[in-house]
């Protein structure tokens, strides 16, 4: 007894659907894959994350979205819906009759929970290093007390700091900002 061999999507046809769907869902290399829902920690931190960023960057030339934005991976052919994303600069979209993906983010958030977080650190960060304009990209822990920092050097490789104390500021050297360990836990019962 064989398989049947495995449908693969176009990004035409993922998109078309897409636009229609009532969840999101992630593509890459002709599959689609439905994105889980969250804890409510992890809503809280990504929105958060979002309050933070949103009011630093009012006077920079930044500008944060949510999971609602779309971004595009074009070098591997992916599309995803990062937890929140920054660019830095003139965003650069990807504009189809289904819609708008973004092609440059600056930087890349996902919040992680145990299920997800050696994805997000491995595979996915391997993904992201395709985008060409990302500079940092961090992982914040929706179970404890923990943020990573990956920040993209001039020579090519990728510096991890960590972050693990509520009294601590995450620096986040492609913008030019910190974000207090506190205020991205604010609101859950998580502690140090």
């Amino acid at each position: 007894m064989t398989a049947e061999p495995k449908h693969l999507f176009t990004e035409s046809e993922y998109l078309a659907r897409e636009r229609e769907a009532e969840t999101k869902s992630e593509y890459f290399q002709g599959e689609i894959f439905a994105m889980a829902g969250g804890s409510p920690a992890h809503s809280i931190i990504a929105m958060n994350i979002s309050i933070s960023l949103g009011s630093q960057l009012r006077k920079k030339p930044c500008t944060a979205y949510t999971s609602d934005m779309r971004v595009k991976i074009a070098a591997i052919r992916k599309y995803c819906y990062p937890d929140v994303c920054v660019v830095c600069g003139k965003p650069e979209y990807e504009k189809d009759v289904f819609g708008e993906s973004l092609l440059n983010p600056t930087l890349i958030v996902e919040v992680t929970s145990p299920s997800s977080a050696d994805y997000d650190r491995g595979t996915k960060f391997a993904h992201y290093r395709a985008l060409p304009s990302l500079k940092e990209y961090a992982l914040v822990d929706s179970e404890c007390v923990s943020v990573e920092v990956f920040s993209k050097q001039p020579n090519g490789k990728w510096l991890l700091s960590e972050y693990k104390s509520l009294s601590e500021s995450v620096a986040l050297e492609s913008l030019g900002l910190a974000i207090p360990l506190a205020e991205l836990y604010e609101k859950t019962e998580i502690q140090s």
